[in-house]
């Protein structure tokens, strides 16, 4: 979009909310935190007609706010700034803000207006263009679960399931779909379809998960890549947002209670020809040999993403002691245990739903290794071995189930290199890295519990 339309934009929104004067621009960081700046209506302008100046490396910061200075970017090339633009038609108000406030999602630009190789956006933009060699569209949702938990810890310091705002009694209940459950969340709820109304955030269904104040939403799917992953990022934003606007915590943690099941990031593709045929289809349960080459590349590339899909030592937690989370690859219809699942929905509405990934994953980074395993084995024309038969557990081979074990397979990758960037798997690597080596290097109190006394 150019200045002049930018313009125009901006304009418009600020003639029709005169009262707002507060401004975010806002993006997700290679940790899929939200980071960004607050402007007045004179900064909201200047940004939408010329852009505004941000440090390139705010977006390689660890998960605690640290830099390891990756390939040399943070303190060795002395932090130089890059081009922020508005993303087009993404100014939005904030309706949980007790002051009058929009924000707007951000791309990041180099100084000569080609895109950031580090913005976790434009890597996916970046695999997004490999794909214009397949014919028609892609559809994609996401659907995300997490959990309300009480901002209070417990008396061990733990988190704790919440006091729900419409029961007004603490979450105990593991009554997977129970309508009851969502009536308890009635208040939250209901501020997240308002700010999804807002914010022009296609949330679908809402449905109470398989532990007490577990939920998922979900989002409808979209023939743009860039925007479904846009959606699943902003719609993490609001959830966080408005649980904590009624005195709740939200998080997307992918196994904050060792008892408890884990949350996930799950992406639902359909691939459809020019003509609006389903290509993933043919009318029997598995689908088409274009789907089967598809999961096929999923299959050849899941070690190397289980960083993405993984991003830290807690993800792998939910992979290991949880149902449901796809600990091998495998794949099949109707079946939750495999790591790709063919919903019983066939037709138009056939697709794969990939299940690796934790809730607490990058929706940027975690789609963009999806799309590219996807179209490497389209194009390779990759077998995926036949699928599981049946509602068992599959027996296949693990994929990497320690976190060191999956930082070490994506610095080995070479079909991830090739469509993420090279450059940037080294980025990442060096990052997490560096935040495991820190994790390590801090004694937890069961350390102390062990081993102080008997040794």
């Amino acid at each position: 979009m150019g200045s002049e339309h930018r313009t125009e934009e901006v304009e418009a929104f600020l003639a029709k909310n005169p009262e707002i004067e507060r401004f975010d621009m806002i993006y997700s960081d290679l940790c899929n935190l939200w980071r960004g700046k607050r402007l007045d209506r004179a900064g909201i302008r200047k940004l939408f007609e010329d852009g505004a100046a941000l440090p390139g490396a705010v977006f390689l910061l660890d998960v605690t706010g640290d830099s390891c200075d990756p390939g040399g970017r943070g303190y060795s090339d002395g932090s130089p700034d890059h081009w922020c633009y508005p993303v087009p038609g993404a100014l939005a108000r904030v309706p949980w803000a007790t002051h009058p406030t929009a924000q707007v999602l951000i791309s990041v630009h180099e100084t000569d207006g080609t895109p950031f190789d580090a913005s976790p956006r434009n890597v996916l933009a970046r695999v997004i263009e490999r794909l214009a060699d397949l014919p028609g569209t892609l559809c994609i949702a996401a659907e995300l679960e997490f959990y309300l938990i009480d901002p209070e810890r417990d008396e061990a310091g733990f988190p704790q399931a919440p006091v729900m705002p419409g029961s007004r009694t603490r979450a105990d209940s593991r009554q997977v779909f129970s309508m009851a459950d969502l009536d308890a969340a009635g208040p939250f709820l209901d501020a997240v379809t308002e700010a999804c109304s807002a914010q022009g955030i296609p949330a679908s269904m809402a449905s109470s998960e398989y532990a007490p104040a577990q939920m998922e939403i979900n989002l409808h799917h979209v023939d743009n890549a860039l925007l479904a992953a846009d959606h699943a990022v902003l719609l993490q934003h609001v959830i966080k947002a408005c649980a904590r606007k009624i005195g709740l915590e939200a998080t997307f943690m992918a196994k904050p209670f060792m008892t408890e099941e884990g949350n996930g990031l799950h992406f639902h593709i359909s691939h459809y020809s020019e003509d609006g045929e389903n290509l993933f289809d043919n009318g029997t349960d598995l689908g088409s040999q274009h789907l089967h080459h598809a999961i096929g590349g999923l299959g050849a590339t899941m070690g190397e993403a289980m960083a993405i899909f993984g991003p830290n030592v807690n993800a792998f937690r939910r992979l290991s002691q949880s149902l449901f989370a796809g600990t091998t690859f495998s794949w099949g219809a109707n079946n939750r245990w495999t790591s790709v699942r063919l919903p019983v929905e066939g037709g138009k509405a056939r697709r794969l739903e990939h299940r690796v990934a934790g809730a607490d994953a990058n929706p940027y980074l975690t789609l963009a290794a999806i799309l590219a395993g996807m179209h490497h084995g389209i194009t390779n024309k990759i077998d995926p071995g036949p699928p599981q038969i049946g509602d068992k557990r599959p027996t296949g081979g693990s994929i990497a189930t320690t976190w060191q074990k999956a930082i070490d397979a994506l610095d080995g990758a070479t079909v991830l290199r090739d469509y993420l960037g090279s450059h940037y798997v080294d980025i990442y690597v060096a990052t997490k890295q560096g935040e495991l080596n820190k994790f390590y290097g801090l004694p937890s109190k069961l350390e102390y519990d062990w081993y102080l006394g008997s040794q």
